[in-house]
This record gives C-alpha cells, structure tokens and sequence, in this order.
C-alpha cells in the first residue's frame, strides 16, 4: 500500500488533531454543565454554530477568544491556552514545554 505524500499526511495529522482538541473541548463544556448556545452567548458569539464547528473539528479558537473561552468554562485560561497549543500548533508547544531530551527520545 502506497504511503501518502507528506503534505497530506500533514493534513490527515492536523485534522485528526483539530478532532481532539474539539473533544477535549466538548467535555470542558459539558463539565461546565453548558450548552452550545449559552457558551455561544457567554463568549460573545452571534450563532452557537462556532462552537458546534470547533467541537467536531472543522474549526479552531482564534487566540484572542482562547481567555474568554477559558474563563467560560471555569478554566485557568494558561493552563487552557497550553491545552489548545498541544493541539493546534503541536509543533511550537514541543518547543517551548517538552523537557529537553525527552525529544530526542521520542526520535530514537
């Protein structure tokens, strides 16, 4: 069976990740005993289809919205912010947080 080309098996990866962070984000969501229409209005949207698009993975937070969201859904928004980065930019957030060495292991 052929491997797929890297660009798409980057896009496969980036959409499997974006899936997680929309469940992730669901659950805090849930936790908080919130629907998608009062987090919707909590944090300033028109329509509660944003979330609903983020919450399946189509979408992403934009930065600036991250510490209303966070504050929302009763969460420390840095602690918040570090979550959506492990999944949005995996890369970055390896950079900055990962111990060092503990790259070069998951390398070998």
């Amino acid at each position: 069976m052929p491997r797929p080309a890297p660009d798409a098996a980057k896009a496969a990866h980036t959409k499997r990740l974006r899936q997680q962070a929309g469940r992730w984000l669901k659950g805090a969501r849930e936790a908080a005993g919130l629907t998608q229409a009062e987090l919707a209005e909590r944090v300033g949207l028109r329509y509660y289809t944003f979330v609903s698009q983020v919450e399946s993975g189509l979408g992403r937070l934009p930065i600036e919205t991250q510490g209303a969201w966070a504050v929302a859904l009763g969460q420390d928004p840095k602690e918040f912010a570090r979550t959506l980065l492990r999944y949005y930019e995996p890369e970055l957030y390896r950079l900055l947080f990962d111990e060092p060495g503990q790259a070069a292991a998951q390398q070998a």
